[in-house]
């Protein structure tokens, strides 16, 4: 699974020959968690509170490319938060 972006520790990843709902995966430590890339809500995990914060802000910022990645299934870097 590659990594599409890095930003405060944070790992963003997306598998790309999974089925369901567009989703990424997020690693933080020992925690993860999956967020629909629609609704930006994590639908699984285990997230810190901060984490979450920073990872729902980002993918907000991102949500286009993050869709567009899913359908086309074309790898590409994505900026993390400064």
């Amino acid at each position: 699974m590659p990594i599409i972006a890095r930003f405060y520790g944070i790992l963003i990843k997306m598998y790309f020959k999974e089925h369901g709902v567009p989703h990424f995966h997020a690693i933080y430590g020992e925690f993860n968690g999956v967020y629909n890339i629609e609704t930006l809500e994590m639908i699984e995990g285990d997230l810190p509170k901060r984490a979450h914060r920073l990872i729902k802000e980002w993918a907000t910022i991102y949500k286009r490319e993050l869709n567009d990645m899913w359908e086309t299934q074309n790898f590409k870097k994505i900026p993390g938060l400064e």
